[in-house]
């Protein structure tokens, strides 16, 4: 058996795996690994991409993995190169994304010692991954990287860190490299109960009010169609979590829109009023629940999940299911293949229909700045096969309200579990190279942008000709609106225009404010890009059309709106669902 070094071995395991992009950042310490890549890349189809920051770079990897379903791969130096992963990783892992993250590691012998760049990146990652482990012994290698690919993908999909010391990647030992994984203790639960799904279909044909509830989980199992199969079939309305958006087309007639904090008043007002809840894939977070003990107040709980941990952890549930969601799906479109639609779900989802006409989900006309409404419609008109990505903030929650998701290709990436400010960019990117043929457009506020807006040169370098929107309206707009609701508009460090000569109790904007910095067009132009100002709503077009001719440059539009403008409804924490604020 031929010998070769612990960073050929490493070569060759993703080849092995079928890597086709590895976002990588070299150091000192993994030096040797990208030595030994820029040896065989001219015979791999690898291709390397350099972002600028350790955390523009898991975002990129993360958004190449959500988008193509692919495992997303990082590679960095230890120390601050492995730390500077860590928001990434919770953000990756919250949402249930498949990344393996190899970090470089001092030797074996300086573990311990506070060596020059060494961090305890195990110790630092253990609660906000899946699996994380330091290779010890050359031997080993090839089984670790193996088994961090599968725990990635499989079950629950998540984060996994491997930590490579200099000295073991060094060490020569076999070529082998396993086709096959078994670990003991893990096995991922591939079947599902047919008699508790049997149990929440006569649950389900018993209900006055039945909803379904869906969740990321549908997504990542891939269950779209198995989903609409047996919203169809039962007739049962359906409402989803911000992470389940997509799973069914914003124009199917079942669909009520999503829930949650500022989901649809008929959307809140449904949970709250259904008698039946079948929840598919979501974990209940407080985003969606509203005050636990006000939630679905009149229903029985049916959940599938495939985490067992997820079920009754929020929620006290009354059917629980464990498992895949595609699977669970499949048997259930089997059970009520030949039956009717169930009796009274049609005439609950004209109720639900009647909500929406009462409260329809809308934006007033103002007379400050562009009309955020109008900005997502135009994108929905011109942009009807891209995938959208989002940053965190108001802008996020607009895109959840507005954006319609009718094309079978149409995907929504967001950050939901942890909500990362900073997302929007990188992930943008990472989706673009992972679909060259799709065009993709980043929603993101001016405060997210500018929190890793150093991928510009990234996206301009990978000629990636991604459409970033960013919606400005001088603040931090999440944060601003609690203070504008809640602290007596008390806007305290949310201002960013101030300067240090502002007066301390400026409830702007106004006349006297200072510029704003940075000039969003001429940071585009001096990236090499492409940047467009957009100040009223008949710009809005010409905009995007003009950034959609684009075959190879990204392009920031920079669109102008009313710092006093609410994403509404609104449920403030800690109160019920149809507890809603409905204005401002």
């Amino acid at each position: 058996m031929k010998k070769i070094t612990g960073n050929q071995l490493f070569v060759k395991a993703l080849i092995a795996e079928g890597v086709d992009h590895i976002f990588a950042y070299p150091g000192g310490y993994a030096i040797d690994v990208f030595d030994a890549l820029y040896k065989a890349e001219p015979d791999t189809d690898i291709e390397i991409v350099l972002p600028r920051h350790e955390q523009g770079l898991i975002h990129e990897a993360d958004g190449y993995a959500r988008s193509t379903g692919n495992v997303g791969v990082c590679l960095v130096t230890s120390g601050p190169g492995a730390t500077n992963l860590v928001t990434g990783i919770a953000t990756a892992n919250y949402d249930s994304v498949p990344i393996v993250c190899f970090t470089g590691q001092v030797s074996l012998p300086l573990i311990g010692n506070d060596a020059f760049q060494e961090v305890d990146i195990v110790g630092c990652t253990r609660n906000i991954a899946k699996w994380v482990i330091t290779v010890r012994d050359r031997k080993d290698l090839g089984r670790i990287i193996k088994e961090a690919f599968y725990i990635a993908r499989t079950g629950k999909p998540g984060v996994v860190v491997v930590d490579l010391p200099k000295d073991v990647m060094a060490t020569l030992g076999d070529d082998h490299y396993p086709e096959e994984v078994s670990i003991r203790g893990y096995k991922p639960n591939k079947n599902v109960n047919i008699r508790q799904l049997n149990r929440a279909v006569g649950m389900l044909y018993k209900a006055k009010n039945p909803l379904f509830l869906v969740g990321g989980g549908v997504k990542i199992a891939n269950a779209h169609k198995e989903m609409r199969k047996f919203a169809e079939i039962t007739g049962v309305p359906v409402v989803s979590t911000v992470m389940g958006i997509g799973v069914m087309p914003t124009d199917h007639p079942l669909f009520m829109g999503n829930a949650g904090m500022h989901g649809r008043y008929s959307a809140n007002m449904a949970i709250s009023e259904c008698d039946v809840l079948f929840s598919i894939g979501t974990r209940f977070s407080d985003r969606i629940t509203g005050e636990l003990g006000a939630f679905a107040p009149n229903a029985k709980i049916i959940h599938i999940d495939i985490d067992t941990a997820a079920i009754s952890k929020n929620v006290t549930v009354n059917v629980p299911i464990v498992g895949d969601a595609k699977i669970a799906l499949t048997e259930l479109v089997e059970i009520v293949k030949d039956k009717e639609p169930v009796a009274t779900a049609g005439a609950f989802a004209d109720r639900i229909r009647e909500w929406n006409k009462e409260c329809p989900l809308t934006l007033p006309a103002s007379e400050k700045g562009v009309n955020p409404q109008k900005i997502f419609e135009t994108a929905n008109e011109l942009l009807k096969d891209a995938i959208v990505v989002t940053d965190v903030g108001q802008h996020q929650m607009w895109a959840t309200q507005f954006t319609t998701m009718e094309s079978e290709t149409r995907q929504f990436i967001t950050s939901g579990g942890l909500g990362t400010m900073g997302f929007g960019i990188p992930a943008a990117i990472g989706a673009c190279m992972g679909n060259r043929d799709t065009k993709v457009v980043c929603f993101s506020g001016d405060g997210g942008a500018q929190m890793n807006i150093q991928e510009m040169a990234t996206a301009v370098q990978e000629e990636t000709p991604i459409i970033i929107c960013i919606l400005n309206n001088q603040y931090l707009g999440m944060v601003r609106q609690m203070q504008d609701l809640f602290y007596d508009r008390r806007f305290a460090s949310t201002c960013l225009c101030r300067r240090r000569s502002c007066q301390y109790t400026c409830k702007g904007p106004g006349p006297d404010c200072p510029p704003y910095t940075p000039d969003f067009v001429k940071l585009a132009e001096s990236y090499g890009a492409k940047g467009i100002r957009v100040t009223n709503e008949d710009q809005i077009a010409p905009a995007f059309e003009a950034a959609m001719k684009e075959d190879k440059l990204p392009t920031i539009i920079e669109f102008m709106i009313d710092a006093d403008r609410l994403v509404l409804p609104m449920v403030q924490s800690g109160k019920a669902l149809d507890d809603m604020i409905l204005e401002g």
